[in-house]
C-alpha cells in the first residue's frame, strides 16, 4: 500500500526538518481534488485530475491509490470516463492516507 522506501528518499531528498511540511501540503493538495472529484467528477476534468493525483501519490509513496489513478488517467483519456471507479480510487486513498499517518513516524524514525 504505503512505498516506505520512497517514502524514505523523499525525507533524504528534502530532509527530515522539512517532511512534516512536505506531508502537509501533499495532504491539503490531494484534498483539494478529492473532494472536487467527490463533489462531482466531471468527465472533461477528470484525466487531469487523476494525474495530478497520481503524481502526487508516488512523491510520497502512495502505491495502491497511485496504481488507482493511473488506470482512470488512462481510461478517461480513451473516453471512458464513465467507466473509472471513483468510490474505490477515493476509498484507495481514504485507507492509503490512513494507513500513512498511522505508521509514519515508526518508519521514518532514523
Amino acid at each position: 500500500m504505503i512505498d516506505w522506501a520512497q517514502v524514505t528518499a523523499l525525507r533524504d531528498q528534502v530532509g527530515a526538518g522539512e517532511m512534516d511540511e512536505v506531508i502537509e501540503l501533499f495532504i491539503e493538495e490531494v484534498e483539494e481534488v478529492t473532494a472536487r472529484i467527490r463533489h462531482s467528477a466531471q468527465a472533461e476534468n477528470l484525466e487531469h485530475d487523476l494525474h495530478f493525483l497520481k503524481s502526487c501519490a508516488l512523491n510520497l509513496g502512495f502505491a495502491d491509490f497511485a496504481d488507482l489513478c493511473q488506470q482512470g488517467e488512462v481510461m478517461a483519456r480513451q473516453g471512458r470516463a464513465d467507466q473509472v471507479d471513483v468510490a474505490l480510487l477515493l476509498h484507495s486513498y481514504d485507507i492509503s492516507k490512513q494507513c500513512f499517518l498511522a505508521e509514519k513516524n515508526e518508519k521514518l524514525a532514523a
